[in-house]
C-alpha cells in the first residue's frame, strides 16, 4: 500500500460538542458510540502495519535522541550558569521559566523511553524512563507506566481510560452532574478553568508521586523510585533556598511548576479531549479504536519539537513504539488507510485544538448547572 496523495482531513469542525463526537453520526448526549456505531474493520491494523515494519519506521533513532538529550542537557547547564551569574535578582524567574519548559522536554524523552522507542532493549528503556522521570522531572515512573497502559489499550473508553475518570474536572456528564461543593462550582466554568487549573498540575504530579512510592500499594523498583526522588529534590530544589532569598525561591518554584504544568497539560490535552468516547461494552476492532479516539495536531516539525511528537497522536497510538522522527512518515501511510476504509482522520491546528477541548469541557460542566442559571429565566424570576 504506497502513500498516495493527500486526503482532505478532518478539521475537527463537527468535534466540539459532548460526549460521543463522531463526525458521521453527530453528537450525542449521555450515550456513548456503541458497537454497532462502527463496522469491524479486522484487517485494518495488519495491513498498516506491514507497511510501516517494510518502510523500517520502527527502527531505533539513536542519533536523534543523543541530539535532543545534548540539547536539553546544554539548556539546564545553561540555566544554571545563569541563576549563578544573576544572584537574587527578579531576571532569575526567566530562569524559572525555562526550567518549566525542560523539565516538560525530559517528561517526553521519559513518555518515549517508557514506550521502548529510545534504547535497543526493553530493561534499558526502563531504566533510562525511571532516572529521566523519578530522577529529574520529580514524577513516579512506576505509577505513570500503570496509569498510561491502561490508557493506550482502552482510549476514551468509559470505566477503562483513567484519563477520563472523574478528577478535579469531569470528562462525562454523569461525573459532572455527580459534582457537590467546590468541585461542582468549578466543573460549571471548567472549560474556561481548565488551562488556568493547569499551573497546578506540576505540584499536583509531584506530590502523586511521593504519595505513590511512600504509599502501602505494590511499586516495582520502590527503593530506587525513591532514590530518586529524594536525590532530585536535594539537586534542583534545595539549592534555590540557598542562592536566592526566602521570597524570591518560593516565587521561582512557582513559576517554574506552572510552566510545567501548563506546559504538559497543553502538550496531552489535544489528544483525546472532545473525541469520541466509548461505550464500556463497545467491540472495536484496534484500528479503529485508536484513529476515532485521537486526534493529531497540524503543524509539521516544530509542533513536533514543541509537544515532542504528540502532535502525531493517532500514529503514536498505532505504533507506541516508533521512534519520534518516523511519526510523520507513518502518518501518510495511516491516512491513505484511513482514505481506503472510509475512517476520519482528525488533525487540527494547536489553537483549534484549545478552542474545541474548552468547549467539550464547558459543554460537559453544563451538567452541574443549576437548570435556573440560565439567564433568561433569571429574567423572568424577576420579572
Amino acid at each position: 500500500m504506497a502513500s498516495g496523495p493527500r486526503v482532505p482531513i478532518e478539521r475537527a469542525g463537527a468535534l466540539i460538542v459532548a460526549t460521543v463526537l463522531e463526525p458521521k453520526l453527530g453528537p450525542v448526549r449521555q450515550t456513548y458510540s456503541r458497537t454497532e456505531d462502527f463496522p469491524q474493520l479486522t484487517r485494518a491494523f495488519t495491513d498498516v502495519s506491514q507497511v510501516v515494519r517494510e518502510s523500517g519506521l520502527l527502527r531505533r533513532t539513536p542519533w536523534f535522541y543523543a541530539l535532543t538529550g545534548s540539547l536539553v542537557a546544554l539548556g539546564f547547564a545553561a540555566c544554571v550558569a545563569g541563576l549563578l551569574l544573576l544572584g537574587d535578582s527578579w531576571f532569575t524567574l526567566l530562569i524559572a521559566a525555562a526550567l518549566g519548559i525542560l523539565y516538560t522536554q525530559v517528561a517526553f524523552l521519559s513518555h518515549e523511553a517508557a514506550h521502548k522507542q529510545i534504547l535497543s532493549s526493553g530493561p534499558a528503556n526502563d531504566r533510562l524512563a525511571r532516572l529521566l522521570g523519578n530522577g529529574i522531572v520529580g514524577m513516579s515512573y512506576s505509577w505513570w507506566t500503570t496509569k498510561h497502559t491502561r490508557h493506550h489499550a482502552n482510549p476514551n473508553r468509559v470505566g477503562k481510560d483513567p484519563d477520563i475518570e472523574i478528577d478535579t474536572i469531569s470528562f462525562l456528564d454523569e461525573d459532572a452532574a455527580s459534582a457537590r461543593g467546590l468541585r461542582r462550582a468549578i466543573t460549571r466554568r471548567q472549560g474556561w478553568l481548565f488551562f488556568p487549573l493547569l499551573t497546578l498540575e506540576g505540584l499536583n504530579l509531584h506530590a502523586i508521586a511521593f504519595g505513590h512510592v511512600f504509599g502501602r500499594g505494590p511499586v516495582k523498583n520502590r527503593a530506587a523510585e525513591i532514590s530518586l526522588l529524594l536525590l532530585r529534590f536535594a539537586v534542583f530544589v534545595v539549592p534555590i533556598f540557598f542562592l536566592l532569598p526566602l521570597g524570591m525561591a518560593f516565587a521561582f518554584l512557582g513559576v517554574q511548576l506552572a510552566v510545567f504544568g501548563v506546559y504538559m497539560g497543553a502538550s496531552f490535552a489535544p489528544n483525546h479531549k472532545g473525541m469520541a468516547v466509548i461505550a464500556p461494552d463497545a467491540k472495536l476492532d484496534f484500528f479503529s479504536k485508536q484513529v476515532r479516539t485521537s486526534r493529531n495536531i497540524a503543524g509539521g516539525w516544530w509542533a513536533t519539537w514543541l509537544m515532542g511528537g504528540l502532535n502525531y497522536q493517532i500514529e503514536h497510538h498505532l505504533f507506541p513504539n516508533m521512534p519520534r522522527p518516523h511519526l510523520s512518515k507513518a502518518r501518510e501511510i495511516v491516512i491513505e488507510q484511513c482514505r481506503t476504509l472510509d475512517v476520519p482522520y482528525t488533525e487540527t491546528t494547536l489553537l483549534r485544538s484549545y478552542a474545541i477541548v474548552i468547549d467539550y469541557l464547558n459543554r460537559v460542566g453544563l451538567a452541574a448547572r443549576d437548570p435556573f442559571d440560565c439567564p433568561v429565566v433569571a429574567i423572568h424570576r424577576r420579572a
